[in-house]
Formats: structure tokens, sequence, C-alpha cells
């Protein structure tokens, strides 16, 4: 049997994220897989900042290009780093279930009160700020060890980590370091964090649909038709997280909402996201 040909980043995390859907689906569709790393130019680009170049399509577009090609049948993705936008003949098949969705404030161990946060986030940015006062924020860029070093260095004071990014590579202490979870209530995260997205060719989603997680697939679905709505990406103080029938929103125009979100699935979601849009805006 030819085996399944998963497309991925080659970061450490990356990797690891591609370990899991690679054992999902050889289980779930009893299928050899193999794994074929591809270097995006969010992963050339090193010293970009991702702010003021635009972060949209910088970890996937050379992925989807290769998907497109037939050099792979699955692109991995890291959901939050996904544009809604789907290149013509893509889709998503679905997701694995989601790991822990907060965000993480990694400080050093010497420092109770951060004064210099380094973040590339405006997300991360905007809701610190009402976290952390009188703060000195700059960009920092990397892989999740690579920053850990930086800050473990005194490069910053504190940095903020995803904890699903911490949890899949096992990193739970750093010498020098504190980590210390911040609150679902206490900040929003980016759409779709947590989750890992499998997007491929739209006429082979069918046979991968299956083996994914609905209740990741509702709650990142509904997530990223509010993205989609509002125009947001990377470069934009964004927000928004779909737990149980609640919906949290964070923008910095209109603030911090939470609403009601019964739709089951995205479908029947469309009417509830057009009435919330409205009653923010009005």
């Amino acid at each position: 049997m030819r085996p399944l040909v998963l497309l991925t980043r080659g970061s450490p995390l990356a990797r690891r994220q591609a370990d899991l859907v690679s054992a999902r689906l050889s289980v779930a569709l009893g299928r050899p897989v193999e794994i074929r790393i591809v270097v995006t130019t969010g992963d050339k680009q090193t010293n970009w900042s991702l702010e003021k170049q635009g972060g949209k399509g910088l970890f996937t577009a050379e992925l989807e290009e290769a998907l497109r090609r037939g050099e792979g049948d699955i692109a991995i993705h890291s959901a939050k780093d996904l544009p809604t936008e789907m290149p013509s003949g893509l889709t998503l098949a679905g997701f694995l279930p989601r790991e822990d969705p907060r965000d993480t404030l990694v400080r050093r161990a010497e420092i109770s009160t951060p004064r210099k946060i380094a973040t590339g986030s405006p997300r991360r940015r905007a809701q610190g700020a009402k976290l952390f006062k009188d703060v000195e924020w700059s960009e920092l860029r990397g892989n999740v060890d690579t920053r850990l070093r930086k800050v473990a260095e005194g490069q910053a004071d504190a940095t903020f980590l995803a904890q699903a990014g911490l949890n899949r590579l096992s990193i739970h202490a750093w010498e020098g370091l504190v980590f210390e979870p911040i609150s679902l209530g206490q900040m929003v995260p980016a759409a779709g964090q947590g989750a890992i997205a499998l997007q491929t060719r739209t006429a082979d989603a069918s046979q991968y649909t299956s083996a994914l997680d609905a209740t990741s697939a509702r709650a990142v679905g509904i997530e990223r038709l509010f993205l989609a709505r509002l125009g947001e990406g990377c470069h934009t103080a964004f927000a928004c997280h779909v737990s149980g029938e609640t919906v949290s929103i964070y923008r910095d125009d209109f603030g911090r909402h939470d609403f009601p979100m019964l739709a089951k699935n995205v479908n029947e979601a469309e009417s509830a996201v057009t009435h919330i849009l409205s009653k923010i805006k009005s």
C-alpha cells in the first residue's frame, strides 16, 4: 500500500505535530505514513518582523503549493497560522483533538513583575498590556527553545508562548525561568490556537474526516468564521476562542465580548456570527 505522505515544516514543534498526525492516521486508516519536510518563507526569514511584513501565509504557502503539485497528501499546520482563504482545489479535512489553548507567560525567575516583555504577537501585546502596566515591548522570533533561551539569557524579562506547544514538546521547566499559564478569562487565544489542522486536496478530504476530531472542527471552524468576517491576520490584535457554548472575541477597537454560541456545527454558526457581529458593531 502506498504510504500517506504528510507535508510539514521542519521545526521541532512542527515535527512533533506531524508525528501526532502520523500516529493517529496510521491507526485510523491502516496505512503506512511518511513525513516530508518543506521549508517555508517564515522559516527562512528569521529576522523579519511578522507584524511589519504581515504574517499571512509566511508559514503555510510553500506547504500548500507542494500539496497542489501532488508532492504529498496532507499538509499539516498549526491552525492559528493558517489563513482563512484556501487556495483553489484545497480544503481543511479537519483537526486533531485540541491541546490546551491558553497562552503562558514565561518570565525570568528573579523578576516577579516583568517590565520588558518580548513578543511578535500584536494580540498578546494588546491584551498583555492590560495585565502588565508600564511595560516596554519588543519582538521575539525563533523556535520555542530559542525563545526560552533568549529570555533566560536576559534579552527580555518575559515572553508569551502557547501552552499547547510547550505541552507537545514536553517542556514544563527551564533553568532560570518560571511558567505561568494565563487564564482564558484574562487573555483570549488566537483563532485556532492549540489545534493542528490537516489540509488536503478537496477531492480527497472525505477519506480523512472520520479519523479526525468533530469537537475541534466545530470550535476552530467557528473561530475561523469570525476571522474571515473581520478580515484579521497575524498583524492585528484580534482574538477569538470557542469553548463549549461560549465564544470570546477580542479586538482593540471594541475590546472583549463573550456571547452564547449554541450552533452545533459551522454551517449552523453562520447566522449566529452575523448576529454577534451586528451587536458588537452597534
